[in-house]
Formats: C-alpha cells, structure tokens, sequence
C-alpha cells in the first residue's frame, strides 16, 4: 500500500498504537519488530482488542478482508506515514537535540510556545527512530507548532530523524561527552549532533545557536541562524542570580525560573529566545517560564527534613557531571554532601572518566562522598571522606547508619543506577 492511501485510514483512526497492551479502539496498529518480538503476531489481538486496522509485513498475517494492510517494511512506513502527515499538516517544526539538557529545553520551550500557540512535543524521552514519528502522528491541523526532541547514541540517527521530522527550525543544546561507546569519541558526538545543522543548511532552514558557545558558533557559521545569550545576540538574556533558583533578566523584565544550576541558563535563554523569535510577548515568556516545575528527578530541589537535596539522577555524563559538580561548589551550605554513581555508554574511555570525576573530588573537597557502581568502584579514590561502593545495597547497608542533618547535597548518576531510591532511605534513616 502506498503512502497517500495509508494515511487515508490514519485520518479514519483515533491514533497509531504500536503496544497490543495500549490498544484502543478505533487506532491504527503498527506491527512492529525487534530484536525479541515480533508485532506481526500479534496482529489477531489488536483486531479482537479494537483497533481499526493492524499494518503488517509478514503475508502469512495479511487479511484479504480489508482488517490488515500489508506493506514491505512496517517501521519504514510508519517513518513515511509520519513525514507525509507533517507535510499533509503544513506546521513549522522546531527539532532539538544535544548532548545533555534536551529534555529540560523541549519541556521550557514548550512551556513558553505553549502560552500563545496550540503545540504538541516530545513526551517524555520518546526521541528516537519510533519515538520521532509518534509525536509527528499526535499533531493535527489544530496544531500550530511541533516540538521534536531527537536523541541519538550513534553516528547517523540525527540524520535519520531529521529526514523523518523535516523541522523548519533546529536547536543543538551543547556537545558534550555523552555516548562515548557508540560515537567513539567526542569529535564523534560533534560529528552525530550537527547532522542536525547539515539538514537545516541543505534545506535552507534556520537554527538557534547559544552565541556564548563557542563550538555551536563556530559550527554554525554558514547556516541561517538566530543567536542569543549575549549583548551582541539578536535576544540578549542576563543571568542576575545562579545561587538557588536561576534569575534572569530579558528585555527589562525579571524571570524568576524554579530550576537550579547555572548550567540550566542555556536552557532558559533558549526557551527565551524561541518565545521572542515567534513573538511570544515577554509577559507570556515569563509566565510560561515560571510556571514551569522540573519533575522526573531532573534537576529537582527537595527538602526532607532538615537536609536540603538537589536531586538530578535523571542522567548524567562527564560533562553534566563536572558542570553538576562545578555548580555544587557555589551552592550554599557548610555541611555538603555528595552521592554520585556510575556514568553509562562510556564504552573504552569509562575507566579513565570515572578516575577523572573522583580526581576532581580530590582537588576540590565538598565534604562526604558517596560513589556507587561498579566503575566507580574500581577507581582510586585516596581520601578518608570519599566512599565507594560497588552496589547499591551495599551503600545503603551504611546509610542506614548514619544520620546526616543540616545538609546540602547533591545526587547525580546515570538512569540505570536509579539513584532517587537514596531519598526512601534517608527519608527513614536522617531524621
């Protein structure tokens, strides 16, 4: 079946499920494959749960009686499907990426668009290969603007997803040292990010571009582009304080923000600037800012008691871990406290940046130190405050004798070290 005609029957249904668990009716399914499933066999149970029509790409589950469409390669259709809706649709698309800071700058953008236009972004992490065309197919002509947030781990996926979401307008947050396993090397994720930049300058598109970073000015020299962050920017944004919860300053009006961390300020300026480019006016950027309450342990200030707890254990790298732990050193307090664990997808270079995080502890005392994991376990951490610990359990095993009152700190890890289980302890235990 050709496109045109399968997006007939998307605009027949209630939606796109690719989850048999998530079926509902009246929505067209997707049978998509993995490593370990396949969705054509699962096509009879969509049907019997409700959906309207099951795409399929296997002939042995094809229906001649019109319940199933056949087509050679179901994700590749579900692509196309997603391109041909956004076209058939006609809105600007807005498509970020970066090394770290990407969902934070969708959810603030959103927040600030949101205040002046019908928009539809990025849920959750849904950034990838499937995510991509999910979002598109959740817009509709209600929709004035798309917020796309792409992730990639890997050389060539910017490039994918920028085929697939065709944005009219590119962001790239920052490059840093995140998936060093699959880029090979930081040179790599500069290479993976700015496929971003390569789209939008064949296709004669605009990109913003943090004007007080270096590499994206210099990387986006030859492009169109709208700049920001600086007095010589087209959107000029102050930082005024980083020492609790960032205050900024746009054309002359104070934006209080609920996020901590001066290296959120790029993130801030950004929503800024997009909201001012679509002449979002500057009562509406600030209120949309304001109103916007991180979640997700994504840069979170919690009290629990006495102790006052910076909780950013959504993910991290050695860059938003060195810039976490360079904004922890001007964060208030006497008694600071820190956990961090173990940093994923580091590939070859994971033993040297683990050893490099605990040397910057060493150089730069911030009190006790908690580390977990296996990797930064095996680092050498000569220092009686500096404890590590190869497992979780066995760093609660000495949390639970301990009660620290008073405290600052910080918890900083990976996703799959699932640090935020630090807080159902010492909720019970420091008291």
């Amino acid at each position: 079946m050709n496109i045109p005609s399968l997006h007939h029957y998307f605009l027949q249904s209630n939606g796109i499920s690719t989850d048999t668990r998530k079926i509902f009716k009246g929505c067209l399914f997707f049978a998509l494959k993995g490593e370990n499933f396949n969705g054509n066999l699962f096509a009879q149970e969509a049907l019997d749960k409700g959906a309207l029509k099951v795409v399929v790409d296997e002939a042995a589950f094809h229906k001649s009686n019109g319940e199933t469409i056949l087509v050679e390669n179901v994700l590749l259709a579900l692509q196309q499907l997603a391109s041909f809706h956004k076209n058939y649709l006609g809105l600007p698309i807005i498509s970020l990426t970066g090394s770290n800071g990407k969902t934070t700058s969708k959810e603030l953008i959103n927040a600030v668009l949101s205040q002046k236009y019908n928009t539809v972004a990025t849920e959750g992490n849904l950034n990838n290969h499937i995510g991509v065309p999910l979002t598109l197919l959740k817009m509709n002509k209600q929709t004035e603007i798309g917020i796309v947030e792409m992730g990639a781990n890997h050389l060539g996926e910017i490039k994918l997803l920028s085929e697939i979401a065709q944005p009219e307008y590119g962001y790239i947050t920052n490059f840093g040292k995140a998936h060093l396993e699959g880029f090979g090397s930081l040179e790599g994720v500069v290479q993976g990010k700015t496929e971003l930049y390569q789209y939008l300058k064949k296709h004669n598109k605009k990109v913003f571009v943090n004007a007080n970073d270096p590499k994206q000015m210099a990387n986006s020299e030859d492009i169109d582009r709208i700049t920001f962050g600086t007095e010589d920017s087209d959107f000029n944004i102050e930082l005024l304080d980083s020492s609790h919860h960032l205050l900024v300053s746009f054309s002359g009006t104070k934006i209080q923000s609920n996020l901590v961390g001066a290296y959120n300020f790029a993130n801030l300026s950004a929503a800024i600037a997009i909201g001012a480019y679509f002449k979002v006016s500057v009562e509406k950027i600030k209120a949309g800012i304001e109103a916007y309450v991180p979640a997700n342990n994504r840069s979170q200030l919690i009290t629990q008691g006495s102790n006052s707890i910076l909780m950013d254990a959504y993910n991290a790298n050695p860059t938003s871990m060195l810039a976490a732990l360079e904004n922890f050193k001007q964060t208030k307090g006497e008694n600071k406290i820190l956990f961090l664990g173990d940093m994923f997808e580091l590939g070859k270079d994971a033993e040297k940046e683990h050893q490099n995080i605990v040397d910057f502890l060493l150089e730069n005392p911030f009190g006790k130190v908690y580390l977990v994991g296996s990797n930064f376990f095996k680092t050498s951490n000569i220092a009686s405050h500096i404890k590590a610990f190869e497992t979780f359990e066995d760093l609660k095993k000495e949390l639970v004798t301990e009660n620290h009152k008073h405290a600052t700190i910080l918890i900083k890890g990976s996703r799959g070290m699932a640090l935020e289980r630090i807080l159902d302890v010492i909720q019970v235990y420091w008291k």
